[in-house]
């Protein structure tokens, strides 16, 4: 059923959002296999979309592409919105904030298949955060910081042949990986050259700024 909801997003959003990790690869993704919005036919075409429209659904796409709920990701728009001038660029500042939380650092170094199994996996206690345990997907990372995967974690069959996974994943030039260690360390800012935001930001800020 769960997996039905991921699927219906995307569909209902027409993009692809990667929310259920090495499925969304396969030829069983829902996009391939039905490529229009829950409960409309294939053939039939959508009516024009307002302006409102165009940007909740804009929203929609960053939302969910991050796994966050409606007040996480209102938050995140309106404390940028808040500082107003004092952001030289809201939609990158936006970006870095989003790219810098635990669970979406979890999943870009290669721990968790997607953005929902980081969250989980992060919640449950299996990582480290600079020696300590943390279990808080929305911790925001910083320069310097070190991940690595704790030792009972490490007996768990669904992390057994991580390192090797690991060692055929690549990793954001900000992020430095050591796959045998499973260990990673911040070493720069989220680099937006790299990235390929699934939503157009600007639209984003409109409607949240209405």
């Amino acid at each position: 059923m769960m997996k039905d909801k991921k699927c219906k997003i995307c569909r209902r959003l027409s993009i692809k959002l990667f929310l259920k990790g090495e499925r969304c690869l396969s030829p069983k993704c829902a996009m391939i296999k039905r490529p229009y919005s829950p409960g409309q036919k294939s053939k039939k075409r959508r009516g024009n979309v307002s302006e409102y429209g165009k940007e909740l659904k804009e929203k929609q796409k960053l939302k969910n592409w991050y796994n966050l709920s409606e007040k996480q990701f209102r938050n995140y728009v309106k404390d940028i919105l808040e500082k107003g001038s004092k952001v030289e660029n809201a939609g990158d500042a936006l970006l870095r904030r989003l790219e810098g939380r635990f669970d979406n650092v979890v999943f870009q170094i290669g721990f968790a298949v997607s953005r929902p199994k980081a969250r989980q996996i992060i919640s449950h206690g299996f990582f480290l955060l600079n020696g300590r345990k943390v279990n808080i997907p929305s911790c925001q990372l910083k320069k310097g910081d070190k991940i690595s995967l704790q030792a009972e974690a490490r007996k768990k069959i669904s992390f057994q042949n991580l390192s090797t996974l690991l060692k055929k994943h690549k990793a954001p030039s900000w992020i430095k990986l050591d796959a045998d260690k499973l260990e990673a360390e911040i070493i720069g800012e989220p680099n937006l050259e790299e990235m390929t935001p699934p939503a157009e930001i600007s639209s984003i800020f409109e409607f949240y700024s209405k």
